[in-house]
């Protein structure tokens, strides 16, 4: 006999991945991207919360505040993310072990700064292809790191004058948890692809429910501006 498949797994696997992108995040957000109703899509975050898979977001909200009480929002717990598992988690972090115990921090450090070299030469052509607009690049980035399992995304920042790159997923989260330096240095990779000095504000490996980057939108509008200037001059 063949196994009976579930036929709303599909449906809780695409609302668990969109918390896991776009989280902190509510029902009626998740009820509109994915044309469902509310009550289809609180019967499946009941299911992932009672499973331990999500969580309600206790945080302050970067949205205006509204009048009643304030939605409850999700995001993915450290099982949740599991569910999208990352392969040779161990084995990557046992090398790793073993570059630090034969070549010490400089070795791991080599390790980080190849790597992120790796992306940034794998990513560089779609971020010029954006042109010279900052969103753009930023959206072009955060497109290939989804490509690469990231779930990434683009948000405004608080007064419209940054943008944040959140990662809702880290292919590398084990290894990264053992290993800051990866961390750093991907970051400084992502730094030089967008032109723009970068802050990464928190990490999956370090127990936020997302990795966030914060990217300047000031400081580019004075570069463009004073190389207008210069050009008319």
């Amino acid at each position: 006999m063949s196994a009976t498949v579930d036929p709303d797994t599909g449906t809780r696997e695409r609302i668990l991945r969109l918390i896991i992108e776009r989280g902190p995040i509510t029902s009626a957000e998740l009820a509109k991207m994915l044309v469902l109703t509310a009550a289809a899509v609180r019967r499946h975050l009941s299911g992932l919360e009672l499973d331990g898979q999500i969580a309600e977001y206790g945080g302050a909200s970067s949205q205006p505040a509204r009048r009643g009480r304030p939605s409850r929002r999700y995001v993915a717990t450290v099982e949740g993310q599991a569910i999208f598992g990352d392969s040779y988690a161990d084995v990557a972090t046992h090398a790793l072990d073993f570059v630090a115990k034969t070549c010490g921090s400089l070795g791991i450090q080599r390790f980080a700064d190849e790597r992120s070299h790796g992306l940034e030469e794998r990513y560089r052509h779609v971020v010029e292809a954006a042109g010279d607009d900052l969103e753009a690049r930023a959206e072009a980035l955060a497109h290939v790191l989804t490509q690469d399992g990231y779930a990434a995304s683009i948000r405004r920042g608080p007064r419209g004058i940054t943008l944040q790159l959140c990662q809702g997923h880290c292919p590398i989260q084990d290894v990264a948890t053992a290993y800051p330096k990866l961390c750093e240095a991907e970051t400084q990779a992502f730094h030089r692809l967008l032109g723009v000095h970068v802050q990464r504000l928190a990490t999956l490996a370090s127990g936020e429910h997302v990795c966030t980057l914060t990217i300047p939108l000031v400081s580019r509008l004075r570069e463009v501006h004073g190389r207008k200037i210069n050009r008319e001059g």
